[in-house]
C-alpha cells in the first residue's frame, strides 16, 4: 500500500472535530536547511493542469482497495478441476513421455532391470546319488 493511500485511510478514521496540523509543524522541518531542501525539491510547474482543483479527481477508499487486493482461496475450484478428471493414460505413453523428460547423462537414466535367473535344477536325480553312493562308498 502506498504512503498516499495509507494517508487517506487514516483520514477517514480520525474523528472528524480534529484539523490538521499546520504545514510548519507537519513535517517537523527547522532550521537553515530546510528551506534548501525545499528549494532543490522543487520542480518546474507543469502546464498540463491544476492541481488545486478538485474536478476529474477521483478520491479512492483504502477499504475497497483493500478488498480489491485481498487475496483470493482458489482451494476449492482448484480441488474440483483435479478431481473431475479421472482419465489414466496407457502406460506405454506414460514411459514415452518420461523418456522424453529424462536427461540424456548416464546419471539420468534409470537402472537395467536384470532378470533374475532361476536356480537351475540338478542334472542327477536321486537315484543317481544313491547309485554313485554305492558304487563309491560300497554301501549297498
Amino acid at each position: 500500500m502506498s504512503a498516499s493511500l495509507l494517508r487517506r485511510g487514516l483520514e477517514l478514521l480520525e474523528p472528524p472535530g480534529r484539523a490538521k496540523a499546520p504545514p510548519g509543524l507537519q513535517r517537523g522541518r527547522a532550521g537553515p536547511r530546510a528551506a534548501g531542501a525545499a528549494r532543490r525539491r522543487k520542480r518546474a510547474p507543469e502546464p498540463s493542469r491544476n492541481k488545486a482543483t478538485v474536478k476529474g479527481r477521483v478520491v479512492k477508499s483504502a477499504i475497497e482497495e483493500y478488498h480489491k487486493k485481498k487475496p483470493v482461496n482458489h482451494l476449492r475450484e482448484n480441488l474440483q478441476y483435479m478431481l473431475k478428471g479421472r482419465l489414466v493414460a496407457d502406460k506405454a505413453v506414460t514411459e514415452q513421455v518420461l523418456a522424453q523428460n529424462r536427461g540424456r547423462k548416464s546419471k539420468d537414466q534409470p537402472p537395467e532391470k536384470t532378470e533374475k535367473k532361476k536356480p537351475e535344477g540338478t542334472v542327477f536325480t536321486e537315484e543317481d546319488f544313491r547309485k554313485f553312493e554305492r558304487e563309491y562308498f560300497g554301501i549297498p
